[in-house]
């Protein structure tokens, strides 16, 4: 996900280009607004892009009329970035309900989840390390795992604890037996 900042965006993006693995990235337009050189470094890696709202709010509070440009606005800052976020749609904090699923889905979106989170957006000022981001992604994988990592820094201490630990998840990842594949082959 990328909605604070861009600060791991380098190391993620060259560390899946030298191991072959393509990532999806759920955006929030202002971070697409702020960064159209992120969002175009991203497309021009061969990876698929995501709505991840406008602005981030909880999308339970919201009405439908509010989620609706929460959807258009981000979209169309994506696609001014250069890149296509449809279908795939990423609830804010992962708050839904049947309400808010059924009007993303209106929209012509699909909401995506994950099964696993990684805590690195929690820093190590929170306590995390990219040892512990590693070993919670080890620790819950299984066929059709997503994993949940964020481009940005901790806005405490500055740590990119999902930039730093990737290239050794992925080498523990295929060591386990796993590949990788894209949302769109999961979901096609």
């Amino acid at each position: 996900d990328a909605g604070a900042n861009s600060a791991g965006l380098p190391g993620i993006l060259q560390t899946l280009a030298a191991t072959g693995v393509r990532g999806t990235f759920f955006l929030t337009g202002t971070w697409a607004a702020a960064n159209p050189a992120g969002v175009a470094s991203i497309v021009a890696g061969g990876h698929r892009l995501g709505n991840h709202s406008m602005t981030h709010p909880g999308f339970i509070g919201l009405p439908d009329a509010a989620i609706g440009s929460q959807l258009s606005g981000a979209e169309e800052a994506i696609r001014a970035g250069g890149g296509e976020p449809r279908p795939l749609f990423r609830f804010p904090f992962g708050e839904r309900d049947a309400r808010t699923i059924a009007t993303v889905n209106a929209y012509g979106y699909l909401p995506v989840r994950w099964t696993v989170d990684t805590l690195g957006w929690k820093g190590s000022s929170g306590g995390i390390t990219a040892q512990i981001v590693a070993d919670r992604v080890l620790a819950g994988l299984r066929p059709g795992e997503i994993v949940l990592m964020h481009t940005g820094s901790n806005p405490t201490d500055g740590t990119t604890l999902d930039a730093d630990a990737l290239p050794g998840m992925i080498e523990r990842i295929r060591q386990a037996g796993y590949g990788f594949t894209t949302l769109d082959a999961l979901l096609g």
